[in-house]
């Protein structure tokens, strides 16, 4: 685990050494362990280490292949580099380190672009072709590292963080407003824009060419690998499926349990961190386990519920760990504030801060955590959305109801208000257009309820998880810690996307006939936070973690923001967002922004998710503009 940058100037000029090491100093945090540079005039590749694999000076990057015509800088952990090894071994290839980075390297020397697809696990990286005068550059299928560009004033550059770019002396730095008002309407960015102009994030699951032997080099970005979530022609039994996510899952843990260092585990006191410290824990006796609690005494109603420390406790004594915790307040929150806007570099979705704090814990004692992201977006477990557009006239129905729902923060009716200043700059950006291109060739064969929920299946996994990764990257690299996501296994989630959504969800059909009923008001009872999600692994979980764990209702990891924001906190967010002075208001209409917060300080509204990517986007511009 790692952080890699890199420079190919396409006017042939010459790669200074101290601007690639500025860059990656600027991610020094990713890799405390060890530094390298390579540079052979016009192309430069940057890198710094995190050991986690063979700590010995044989695994130092960029790494340059057997022949020299390959260097090779790398960020992630591929998990069955072994195996692969095997068959390179096979073809002739030879080792000199015990890492994972010379079988990636010596993979796409023998396999090309098509050994991405062969590589499970995460990653993101650059290789240089000296022969052939070509970069590439790629992540992972599903985004758990992140890769950012930029192709400014003549050259490539590209770092796993934006500060790594924008330590070039000379980048010129605006503020994608089209982003702004995607982040605003989302809480998230779907598209590969930043909030800066002219940075974007390579997709997940996508590779990029860079041909310096062309005339008119230009960067070509391609797909290798895309989600597919839909229903199976030919179905087994219920007890074949759980068997088979059995087997699965605890391979997918056992596979990501290779280490040279010490390895620990989040315990949210969920089912999804729960089930992950279960089956490891068989293999890792006495492993750490870490959960961040909330001091509650001026929570009120459903946040009086957040803390989940007493289910951590309970499963680190019912699986033998070694626990650690820690509680988090209000001012903990408005401490975090200018590290987030730094490490994070750009709000993503939900509050992020906890995280951080997990992290950091974490931190103290393992340099590798396992982490539950994934297991939601996979198995359905958010039954809540899902229901709200499972009978529809056509697909473009779908879209306008579930679009509807995933206005998170500023929904169409108050948009052109609170974007007056900009709204000359933006009209254009239709964030209909921005979330219907999500799906792009999965708008067709929608025939049945099941149908829709694939397609909310398959656009959480595009959109609100990788929102969740790119958080979960940078908060723990923040802290020099590799997080690591056993949901998120090949084999694992080539299950998930064919597992029948019946298996998935239990009230469906409930749901359907509810629908039906349509138009009016709708009870509520399933647009309710239910634990009817994620039946097939619950059945699967019950032989291995309490009973008060696996059919708990879906419990997020929030903090209680709603009432710290009208209470301990008000102070801090009127000095923030009710001042004049406020950078924010050079982009939103202060007015607005006033009335919409004043909503929830007054506690007619809930808006805490509003009022905190307000106060990340003050931050965020304090520091970065």
């Amino acid at each position: 685990m790692c952080g890699i940058a890199g420079i190919v100037d396409l006017k042939q000029r010459s790669v200074s050494p101290v601007i690639l090491k500025r860059m990656t100093d600027a991610i020094k945090h990713r890799g405390p362990d060890g530094e390298g540079q390579w540079i052979e005039r016009n192309v430069g590749l940057g890198h710094r280490r995190l050991a986690i694999l063979d700590l010995s000076p044989a695994g130092h990057q960029p790494m340059a292949s057997k022949n020299q015509r390959y260097v090779l800088s790398y960020n992630g952990e591929v998990y069955n580099f072994r195996e692969l090894r095997v068959e390179l071994e096979a073809l002739g290839f030879q080792f000199h380190s015990q890492t994972d980075t010379e079988v990636v390297l010596n993979s796409l020397i023998a396999w090309g672009v098509k050994a991405l697809l062969r590589f499970n696990g995460m990653f993101a990286l650059a290789l240089w072709d000296r022969q052939e005068q070509k970069m590439l550059l790629a992540r992972d299928r599903y985004g758990i590292k992140p890769l950012y560009y930029s192709m400014q004033g003549n050259r490539l550059v590209f770092g796993s963080e934006q500060k790594a770019i924008l330590a070039m002396p000379d980048f010129t730095r605006e503020l994608d407003k089209a982003a702004l008002l995607e982040y605003f309407t989302f809480q998230n960015i779907f598209t590969d824009k930043t909030l800066v102009e002219d940075i974007k994030l390579l997709q997940a699951g996508h590779y990029a060419t860079l041909d310096l032997k062309k005339v008119k080099p230009t960067l070509q970005l391609a797909e290798y690998w895309d989600f597919n979530f839909q229903e199976p022609t030919e179905k087994a039994s219920d007890e074949e499926y759980r068997e088979e996510l059995d087997r699965l899952f605890k391979q997918a843990v056992n596979r990501q349990l290779v280490t040279d260092v010490e390895l620990g585990a989040y315990l949210s006191g969920g089912m999804d961190s729960g089930s992950i410290t279960a089956i490891a824990s068989q293999s890792y006796p006495y492993m750490k386990t870490f959960t961040c609690g909330f001091d509650l005494n001026s929570a009120s109603g459903l946040e009086l519920a957040f803390d989940e420390r007493t289910k951590a406790e309970y499963m680190s004594y019912f699986f033998k760990t070694e626990h650690y915790e820690m509680v988090l307040k209000s001012g903990d929150m408005e401490r975090a504030l200018p590290a987030l806007a730094y490490y994070l570099e750009e709000p993503r979705v939900g509050q992020s801060y906890p995280n951080y704090y997990a992290a950091k814990l974490a931190s103290k004692f393992v340099k590798v955590v396992l982490s539950g992201a994934g297991g939601d977006e996979l198995f359905g477990g958010y039954p809540w959305r899902y229901y709200r557009a499972v009978v529809n006239e056509d697909f473009e129905h779908y879209v306008d109801k579930y679009y509807q729902f995933w206005q998170r923060l500023i929904p169409n009716s108050e948009i052109k208000k609170a974007f007056s200043p900009i709204w000359g700059d933006v009209k254009g950006v239709w964030t209909r257009d921005i979330f219907r291109d999500v799906f792009k060739h999965h708008a067709n064969s929608l025939s049945k309820p099941e149908d829709y929920v694939n397609h909310s299946l398959y656009f959480e996994a595009k959109t609100f998880l990788h929102g969740l990764l790119v958080v979960e990257d940078k908060l723990s690299m923040a802290h020099s810690l590799e997080s690591r996501v056993p949901f998120l296994d090949n084999d694992l989630v080539d299950f998930s996307m064919k597992c029948p959504v019946g298996l998935k969800l239990n009230n469906l059909a409930s749901v359907i006939r509810l629908n039906e009923n349509e138009p009016g008001n709708k009870t509520g009872e399933y647009f309710q936070k239910t634990k009817d999600g994620k039946q097939i692994l619950r059945n699967v979980m019950r032989k291995y973690i309490p009973e008060n764990v696996h059919s708990a209702q879906k419990q997020g990891f929030s903090a209680p923001d709603a009432s710290w924001f009208k209470g301990e906190s008000i102070d801090f967010v009127v000095e923030k967002l009710f001042s004049s002075k406020a950078k924010i208001y050079d982009y939103l209409d202060a007015g607005a922004v006033f009335e919409i917060v004043e909503r929830h300080l007054s506690g007619r509204e809930n808006k805490r998710l509003l009022v905190w990517s307000l106060l990340n986007i003050e931050e965020y511009l304090n520091k970065w503009r």
